[in-house]
């Protein structure tokens, strides 16, 4: 079995302008995904020591939203 290749992330031309603006000289792959380990941390997917929650959408009970 081949494993299957990463999908690719093509940002927005906002994103691009906030990247180079607000973090210039740094790698946007690694602004990115700080971003979204600070976002995943913020929404509760994470576990403190920053691994992915286990159960349905890693969330802490009664975090859900309808």
């Amino acid at each position: 079995m081949t494993a299957r290749s990463l999908p690719h992330v093509q940002p927005t031309a906002r994103m691009w302008q906030i990247l180079r603006r607000c973090y210039p000289g740094q790698s946007p792959v690694a602004v990115l995904e700080r971003a979204l380990v600070m976002l995943a941390t913020a929404d509760g997917h994470l576990t403190p020591g920053g691994q992915l929650k286990t159960g349905a959408g890693g969330r802490i009970e009664g975090r859900r939203t309808p």
